[in-house]
């Protein structure tokens, strides 16, 4: 249980540190008008909260620097939010008051404005499947067993799968359920069609379509759309600005790791799905790539359904109070963007 002082001194030292990047001095800290505490006390205070694993001392250098423990007692207990700059406020209401149609584009424009608004680099997950809604589906036969199902939707998507066609079944019979869906199921979201096909087109299927089971588990297959995350980034060579980041062969990793999708997915593995913000720090990451750094998410929803998440990965040294306010500003305005679309 840190003391009050030491809780003082421990911000101070972290809002040093993330504004310099500079190892952190007794001294330096005793010339803030809020501190009030001779060098000598803060020195041994210093030197507690690195024996209590708060803090390190780089090389032979007389300051300190906040360790991951450091940064997440600072996180989690110390750290006060202002507002957003008024000019960051503004360019982010410009863009939701566009008016964009295409999913692809929205997310690619956040990926964007984050790596403008922040020294670091910006990561949003995209699940295309569920950003979507349905505006024509279109079943072609190819030969007596198999066809090829065209979906269109309203994001001007345009994806093609290839199906089999249950035995027995013939082409009319097909053509009858894809004209009730398209007419029943129009610009329904992705993500419910396959319920909304179940609860209430099935019935109807079975009063005058032979085979409707068999024809269910098709569309089912043809719904089942590969829902692997696009990945969208920005600012992805901020992390050479960062001083902490000299070292050729760790920027290296985290370059090589932004530039895998199946590795970069797993930093998201446990990010809240139901909405708020995620911080992980430094050895929280599951990837040794990022050890060094930080990353903070939030998730954007509809109807309690995760539809994406908003990343941003940058040095344990972290402006973690404009990133978390960024984000959560963001992840709403995109969640109100989202519910809209859907309406």
């Amino acid at each position: 249980m840190l003391t009050e002082r030491q809780r003082h001194i421990l911000s101070a030292i972290v809002d040093d540190y993330i504004r310099s990047a500079e190892p952190i001095g007794s001294r330096s800290i005793s010339k803030r008008g809020n501190v009030g505490f001779s060098p000598a006390t803060i020195r041994n205070e210093m030197s507690d909260l690195e024996e209590m694993g708060y803090l390190e001392q780089p090389h032979t250098s007389a300051g300190r620097i906040p360790s991951h423990k450091g940064y997440r007692y600072y996180v989690d207990h110390l750290m006060t939010y202002g507002q957003l700059p008024t000019q960051d406020v503004d360019l982010l209401k410009q863009f939701f008051a566009e008016r964009m149609q295409e999913m692809e584009r929205v997310i690619q424009q956040v990926a964007m404005i984050l790596s403008h608004l922040t020294p670091y680099t910006s990561i949003v997950l995209s699940p295309e499947t569920l950003g979507a809604t349905l505006k024509h589906l279109q079943i072609v036969p190819l030969n007596e067993r198999t066809a090829v199902a065209i979906i269109v939707t309203n994001t001007g998507q345009v994806e093609n799968k290839t199906v089999t066609i249950p035995e027995g079944i013939p082409m009319s019979e097909i053509e009858k359920v894809v004209n009730m869906l398209n007419a029943r199921l129009k610009n329904v979201p992705l993500l419910h069609f396959k319920s909304k096909m179940y609860t209430e087109i099935a019935a109807e299927m079975s009063s005058y379509v032979s085979g409707y089971e068999e024809l269910l588990v098709m569309l089912n297959e043809v719904m089942s759309r590969g829902e692997e995350e696009r990945i969208y980034l920005g600012g992805t060579t901020n992390i050479l600005t960062q001083p902490e980041f000299k070292d050729v062969d760790k920027v290296k990793s985290i370059l090589d790791l932004l530039g895998e999708t199946p590795k970069l997915l797993q930093l998201f593995d446990g990010a809240p799905a139901s909405g708020g913000i995620q911080v992980r720090i430094g050895s929280e990451n599951k990837l040794e790539a990022v050890n060094d750094c930080s990353l903070i998410t939030a998730s954007y929803t509809v109807e309690g359904q995760h539809l994406g998440t908003i990343g941003i990965l940058g040095p344990t040294r972290m402006d973690y109070a404009k990133v978390i306010k960024l984000l959560d500003y963001l992840s709403k305005d995109m969640t109100k963007l989202m519910e809209r679309w859907y309406r």
